[in-house]
């Protein structure tokens, strides 16, 4: 079977970040670490593993449920559903960098642990603006590429019509075939500007995805080194909903870019067996790694940094501007008040949860 591109990229970035995370595993342990024992691994073993089902069941239905379309015509992209739920999964991403992400990257690389006068510079910050400008350069240039693309095909058209339309064969024939390249042309522009939005949608969904799976496998690394059966419970509950909730903006954008079926299996699998992964992966390094240690500390820091501005420039850009200010959305005020209400909800149960997760 032939592995896509997207699917090696989206390859590349898991191992990345789950080879980083687990290099840091056998460092020694920093002098000023806090960690609480509670002598219950045990404990904390059982949700552990109950985590690693219940978390990939609801990955796996929240990345399913806008794929539906095609046997529910209410969760087709365009139906006013659609963009309520969409705003609703826009809400709970741009809550997750906000939120989750961010906060989470200040506190690794403000931590007390990292010691010299460097770590005064506020890199976090610093790492979330260059990984969101990184995302717009992704974005431009592939709407750029696919734009430059399409204007070649359609020359090419034009040409092969110009020629036959002066061909020869009387005035009449001539007009007949120049109009009807016209209208031809038309069509061509219009279907075009059409695909070359799908190509974006496709960018889009492929980014976001790459900002989610460096999240995942940091937070499921997290839970599965957990020692304490009070934070290993607690995290356990929010990442059941962090994953259905994430997986509700995924599948949406996965639905608009209409991908073949080949790839929504790839990419909805890549995204449901990230954070199951990140759990066993922790669970077998647990009696070795140490969140304290520099190593550990940097490694999280700069990938909570980098996801944070990814999926805060997807939801603001490519999620709430692009349909906030869609003809439909700014036609309907209904729709348009109940996109609000569902963004809010949205925004406001992943920032509850970020108090366990």
């Amino acid at each position: 079977m032939r592995i896509t591109h997207s699917v090696k990229l989206l390859l590349f970035f898991f191992l990345i970040s789950l080879l980083l995370i687990s290099v840091s595993a056998g460092e020694s342990k920093c002098e000023c670490s806090h960690e609480e024992d509670e002598g219950n691994k045990a404990g904390a073993t059982k949700y552990k593993i109950a985590a690693i089902p219940s978390v990939l069941i609801a990955g796996v239905i929240g990345v399913l449920f806008p794929l539906l379309g095609n046997f529910f015509p209410s969760l087709r992209p365009g139906t006013n559903f659609f963009f309520v739920t969409k705003a609703f999964a826009a809400g709970v991403i741009l809550a997750t960098g906000f939120m989750h992400v961010l906060p989470e990257g200040y506190e690794k690389l403000t931590s007390p642990c990292l010691k010299g006068e460097a770590w005064k510079f506020p890199f976090t910050g610093f790492i979330a603006m260059v990984a969101a400008i990184l995302t717009l350069s992704v974005d431009s240039f592939a709407t750029s590429y696919f734009h430059r693309l399409h204007n070649k095909t359609s020359k090419k058209i034009g040409e092969g019509e110009e020629q036959i339309g002066g061909g020869g064969g009387g005035d009449e024939l001539g007009l007949h075939v120049h109009a009807h390249g016209h209208a031809h042309g038309i069509v061509s522009v219009d279907s075009g500007e059409s695909e070359v939005q799908l190509h974006r949608t496709r960018v889009v969904a492929q980014v976001l995805e790459v900002g989610i799976i460096v999240h995942s496998v940091v937070i499921g690394i997290s839970l599965g080194a957990s020692q304490s059966p009070h934070t290993a419970k607690a995290l356990f509950a929010a990442l059941m909903f962090h994953q259905c909730f994430e997986g509700l903006g995924l599948g949406g954008c996965i639905a608009q870019g209409k991908f073949n079926c080949m790839s929504i299996t790839i990419m909805s699998i890549f995204f449901s067996v990230t954070t199951p992964i990140g759990i066993a992966v922790g669970m077998g390094i647990a009696s070795s790694y140490n969140e304290s240690s520099q190593t550990a500390l940097i490694v999280q820091g700069v990938l909570n940094a980098a996801s944070a501005g990814i999926l805060i420039y997807m939801s603001l850009v490519d999620f709430l501007a692009a349909d906030f200010m869609h003809p439909k959305m700014q036609s309907n005020t209904g729709l348009r008040i109940m996109a609000h209400i569902s963004l809010l909800i949205g925004a406001g149960i992943m920032s509850l949860l970020a108090k366990w997760a």
